[in-house]
């Protein structure tokens, strides 16, 4: 079904504004990320530091709640764990029923504890040994002791812890902070090696991953031993500097060998969303309301605008419609500078243009009946004058009804040669012929006129041959209407000249005459159709065919005139190509 121009540009405006709300919430929505406030960092590390050390002593998150609403009591942060790309298992915004607003569009990290988290110590110490009073604050982290091993560890803190007291008198100790260590004997005497030694899953995961690093440094040509740890597990010696790839494949093989016996990788989200959800539920109701906004909006704005581009095309439309049925008066206003008034103006013009040629062909059409209204008559006379024998056939009546017939016979030819012309078949025959035996033709031609008319006709063409490229009888034609025309326009005793000359790349014609010359208002017109200078006869057809059979020929045919003087008509031909014959558009050459 086709549509208005106005209503397609509302609906495009709508369409636009639709689209255009869509953009913006979606970047709004997905093309931000949360920016991590300074003052919060430290604490957010360590929430991290709390669930990666959950995530590397249990299989999975069950239980963890406990620990996500202590966290979220201490450090008034909302937290929430969520399978990767998924909805949150665990928020404590439900835990502690303070409200379901929604959660930052992204994650701020990923808790995997196969690989400890980048900024972050790792895993929280599980066997401290802390004295206050004495300076004293050690803390080690072993990896999934069990409850037996937990108790044994408890021994040996009760007797490091005894050991400190009983030589507290002795030494002065440095303070010591806690920090994390996953092996290695402690450098206090009375903290034995027993604290931080590996527990037996440890020393399992350390097999574990033995075997399964040793494939990718073979593959990787990496030279290393096996040798046996201080824990009497096996474990990796390199041959060589360490280098990346040798982290890359024992980190890849540690990660492979925990995965297991750890918790799945969760997202961790801190804190909520800042900013407006437009798809969230309780904001689409905003976003609808904005969507209708923005529509409205757009309909108040293409809806005038719609019916001020319309109305001009409407009226360009009828205006149109009018010119076709035949009304060459109509016209439409035109006002300011727009595309639309340009088209109005366009369209002014061309009907116009369809006036004034519906104009010519009128006076056309009522040239050529008048041109062949009287030699038709006289005939129609002389001939029912000759049936009623009024008149006797005599050679004398004769050779007047030949007269006429001639008279029509040249309109006729006239006539077809313009509409050759004005269909672009109007053929020449160009060759090289000497212009001055082209010229004394056509003088010859009209020699007998010229002495009727006791005008004095000749050629001046000088004693060197020039040659010029042309159709010959088509050129005869022209120069001969150009004769006619002047001997027609010179009274008894002028003198009428036709002069060949060469020019550096043409060689030109011209037919000078003596006579009363051409005004200057009548000199633009004198080549168009049916145009008289004057009242001296003639179809007002000759010149106008001349230009268009020199114009065939890819010359041109100029005017000059003054008034009382004469006139000098000009044909400039190009001269012989080297190449073959030219042409101009709308004229045939064979």
């Amino acid at each position: 079904m086709r549509r208005s121009l106005r209503s397609r540009l509302v609906g495009l405006s709508s369409a636009v504004g639709v689209l255009a709300v869509g953009a913006t919430a979606v970047l709004v929505t997905w093309g931000s990320r949360p920016a991590v406030d300074a003052s919060s960092l430290s604490t957010d590390s360590d929430i991290l530091a709390h669930l990666y050390t959950y995530a590397n002593e249990h299989r999975d998150w069950d239980g963890v709640e406990a620990l996500v609403r202590e966290l979220a009591e201490r450090t008034g942060r909302r937290i929430a764990l969520a399978a990767p790309g998924g909805e949150p298992f665990v928020d404590s915004a439900a835990l502690l029923r303070t409200g379901a607003a929604g959660l930052p569009p992204a994650p701020v990290a990923t808790v995997d504890a196969t690989r400890p988290p980048p900024g972050v110590g790792g895993a929280k110490p599980n066997v401290v040994v802390r004295e206050p009073s004495l300076g004293v604050d050690v803390g080690f982290y072993v990896w999934q002791l069990t409850e037996q091993e937990s108790r044994q560890r408890q021994e040996y803190v009760n007797s490091a812890l005894d050991c400190v007291r009983r030589t507290a008198g002795e030494r002065t100790r440095p303070h010591r902070q806690i920090s994390e260590r996953a092996g290695g004997a402690p450098a206090d005497p009375c903290l034995p090696a027993e604290l931080s030694a590996p527990s037996a899953a440890t020393r399992a995961l350390d097999e574990r991953v033995v075997d399964l690093a040793v494939p990718c440094l073979t593959e990787h040509g990496l030279a290393f031993e096996v040798v046996t740890g201080s824990a009497g597990a096996r474990a990796l010696r390199p041959r060589q500097a360490v280098s990346p790839q040798w982290n890359e494949c024992v980190d890849d093989a540690r990660a492979r060998a925990k995965r297991p016996h750890v918790a799945v990788p969760a997202d961790l989200y801190l804190g909520e969303s800042d900013r407006f959800d437009p798809f969230s539920p309780d904001g689409r109701w905003r976003t609808a309301a904005a969507v209708v906004a923005v529509l409205l909006v757009a309909v108040a704005v293409a809806v005038p605008a719609g019916r001020r581009l319309a109305h001009p095309i409407g009226v360009l439309t009828v205006a149109a419609r009018r010119l076709a049925d035949g009304d060459r008066a109509t016209r439409v206003p035109v006002r300011g500078d727009d595309e639309v008034t340009r088209l109005a103006t366009a369209f002014n013009t061309m009907a116009d243009a369809l006036a004034r040629t519906d104009e010519r062909r009128r006076a056309l059409v009522g040239d050529v009946a008048h041109e062949l209204r009287t030699p038709l008559a006289n005939l129609r006379g002389h001939l029912e004058a000759v049936r009623d024998g009024v008149l006797a056939a005599d050679p004398a009546l004769v050779r007047s009804l030949l007269e006429e017939q001639e008279l029509l016979e040249h309109l006729v030819a006239d006539l077809h040669d313009l509409a050759l012309a004005d269909a672009g078949a109007l053929r020449v025959h160009p060759e090289e012929r000497q212009a001055a035996d082209l010229a004394e033709q056509a003088v010859t031609a009209h020699r007998a006129r010229a002495v009727a008319s006791a005008v004095d006709l000749r050629v001046e063409a000088g004693d060197r041959p020039l040659l010029v490229h042309a159709d010959p009888a088509r050129l005869r034609q022209a120069l001969g209407n150009l004769v006619s025309n002047a001997i027609r326009h010179t009274p008894p005793g002028g003198n009428v000249v036709v002069a060949v000359r060469a020019h550096p790349d043409a060689v030109e014609f011209t037919v000078t005459d003596t006579g009363s010359g051409i005004p200057a208002a009548d000199l633009p017109h004198i080549f168009d159709r049916f145009y008289r200078a004057g009242a001296t006869g003639g179809s007002g057809l000759g010149l106008a065919i001349a230009k268009h059979l020199v114009e065939a020929h890819s010359g041109t045919l100029t005017a000059e005139s003054t008034q009382g003087t004469g006139s000098t008509f000009a044909i400039r031909l190009p001269k012989p190509p080297t190449a073959g014959p030219t042409c101009r558009p709308g004229a045939a050459v064979e």
